[in-house]
């Protein structure tokens, strides 16, 4: 699986943090199969760059960290086909993919600190749609919200 990562300036300090600091790093907090791409910069363009790695498939999963997460989540959220979500928890964080099939975690460097960072990015990487009938007639009345535009 490959995994789109971007931050901003307010990101940098966790990004540059282990268990995040490196490609590598995230591989080592998520599993080993994973093989991350790194998408950064400093202009407001690195959360539509992480959204549209996953929009294209160039990236299954896009971990994007700003200082509280919230304009990196409005942002990735506008392009079709992203479900990008600001988790503080390990529950949304994985129930988010779970039941709702998000593809996009965003995280608050200001807000979290780096065990937990590690501890969300694991949640998320490692959980599956669960593709239950349930959950797969929510998805789907999402995607049609998104189609209406």
């Amino acid at each position: 699986m490959k995994i789109a990562l971007g931050c901003d300036h307010g990101g940098f300090p966790l990004r540059r943090a282990p268990p995040i600091s490196s490609a590598r790093s995230v591989t080592r907090c998520s599993t080993r199969v994973h093989t991350p791409t790194t998408r950064r910069t400093t202009t407001p363009n690195f959360a539509e760059a992480v959204a549209r790695a996953v929009q294209k498939g160039e990236a299954q999963k896009g971990i994007i960290i700003c200082g509280s997460g919230v304009g990196a989540c409005v942002a990735a959220n506008k392009l079709k086909g992203v479900r990008a979500c600001l988790c503080h928890d390990t529950y949304s964080a994985a129930q988010g993919v779970e039941h709702d099939d998000m593809n996009v975690l965003c995280l608050g460097a200001r807000i979290i600190g780096v065990a937990l960072a590690g501890e969300l990015i694991r949640a998320f990487v490692n959980a599956r749609f669960s593709a239950e009938e349930r959950h797969a007639r929510r998805l789907a009345k999402v995607i049609a919200i998104e189609a209406k535009g």
